[in-house]
Parts: structure tokens; C-alpha cells; sequence
């Protein structure tokens, strides 16, 4: 695992931080048990399955 060789400033750990940006996760329409539900896209097979819940 890599270690860093000496202590690294305020500013640029937040700067570093700050790159990551958060997004909405793109929905996709699906038809399970004869209802139209919205689901991420990543997640369609485990609905499918029955792996996770249902949305509401």
C-alpha cells in the first residue's frame, strides 16, 4: 500500500478532496411483477433477481 513520505499541508489535502464530485445516479425504467419502477441503471439485475427491495 503506498504511504505518503511526509505530512501533507491543509490545503492540499482539501484540495484533493475536493476533486471527487458527487452525482445522481442515472435512473432507468423497468418492468418488474407488472409494475413500471425507476432504478439505477447499475442496479437492474438485483431487482430483477429480487435481491433488493422494490422502490415505492
Amino acid at each position: 500500500m503506498a504511504v505518503p513520505k511526509r505530512k501533507m499541508s491543509r490545503s492540499n489535502t482539501r484540495t484533493r478532496r475536493s476533486q471527487w464530485k458527487a452525482k445522481a445516479p442515472e435512473l432507468v425504467t423497468v418492468r418488474i411483477r407488472g409494475g413500471e419502477y425507476r432504478v439505477p441503471r447499475n442496479l437492474v439485475r438485483a431487482y430483477q433477481s429480487g435481491l433488493l427491495p422494490l422502490p415505492e
